[in-house]
């Protein structure tokens, strides 16, 4: 059996209907798309219906349904149990868009198993909140089988504008998922420390967020610039040597205990920088704190 292409009918199956998937069937009815929804509880999917989407009676039937099939539920076990032996064989000859939350090696798990069933397979990340969807800059991070990524970027393009095709290798989306939440947790965080500092200081919470949303371009350029330092493996300071970031953890910690605040977190990333000076690295770009990560030797010594 042939994949369906962009050129033929546009219909598209959504299986879950949480916040998220809900929020993809309703953009897949408003761009035009036969849409067939399928859910465990049902009346989950009374809106859509109102707006013109099918229910399928069953997974099988909602897999038949349409060329497209996306899935984004809870997690990768309880996408394989929706997706059992016998709903998996109607893979054949249609695309699986997973868009369920999970580790590089249960995509490609997950890519290997419907591939060799006959279906194509893409792994995707959306990195936006469900009002966030279907925006022009709206990024998601994709990966699997070029030749089905460029057949239903339309489709794709449905959810948002800002695509990022990783490669074939299937694992790349929730791996590059996996980098961006862990900097956007530890950001998270240390804002949460900011914002008490604030608090501690008298200061208004939330003008101390706009003046942080406004460092937020600058910042990132600061960021680029430290990872194109490590790709090169060129630790060489041209913007900000690591020896001021351990002054300046090592006094946000001790402010902290000084005022009540929990200082775990400015103690965590002191102790970080602190080891990387002791390891030598303190005259070195502060993107050279990746050495104590990485677990290098001159790092490990000085722990």
């Amino acid at each position: 059996m042939t994949h369906e292409t962009k050129a033929e009918t546009k219909r598209a199956t959504v299986i879950g209907l949480g916040q998220m998937g809900g929020t993809l069937a309703r953009l897949l009815l408003e761009a035009g798309y036969e849409t067939t929804v399928w859910n465990r509880t049902a009346a989950k999917a009374g809106p859509l219906l109102a707006a013109g989407a099918r229910l399928a009676p069953s997974p099988l039937a909602a897999v038949r349904a349409s060329p497209a099939v996306v899935v984004c539920v809870h997690d990768y076990a309880a996408s394989d149990a929706i997706l059992d032996e016998e709903v998996a064989a109607a893979l054949d000859g249609r695309l699986l868009l997973q868009l369920t939350t999970g580790s590089p090696q249960e995509a490609r798990a997950g890519e290997a198993r419907v591939r060799a069933l006959g279906g194509a397979y893409l792994d995707g990340a959306i990195q936006a909140a469900p009002g966030q969807m279907g925006r022009p800059d709206t990024p998601i991070l994709l990966s699997g089988a070029e030749a089905a990524y460029r057949a239903h970027e339309p489709l794709l393009r449905v959810f948002g504008g800002g695509l990022e095709y990783l490669g074939e290798d299937a694992g790349a989306a929730a791996a590059m998922d996996m980098a961006t939440l862990s900097y956007i947790y530890g950001a998270a965080i240390g804002f949460f420390h900011g914002a008490r500092i604030a608090e501690a200081e008298g200061f208004r919470v939330d003008r101390y967020g706009a003046l942080v949303a406004g460092i937020g371009p600058t910042f990132a350029d600061f960021l680029r610039y430290e990872g194109e330092a490590i790709q090169a493996g060129d630790f060489t300071v041209g913007e900000s040597p690591l020896s001021i970031s351990v002054e300046a953890t090592a006094r946000i910690a001790r402010a902290a205990r000084e005022r009540g605040i929990n200082d775990e977190f400015p103690a965590f990333a002191a102790g970080l920088f602190r080891r990387a000076a002791d390891a030598g690295y303190g005259g070195e770009e502060v993107a050279a704190l990746i050495k104590v990560l990485r677990g290098d030797p001159g790092a490990r010594a000085a722990a």
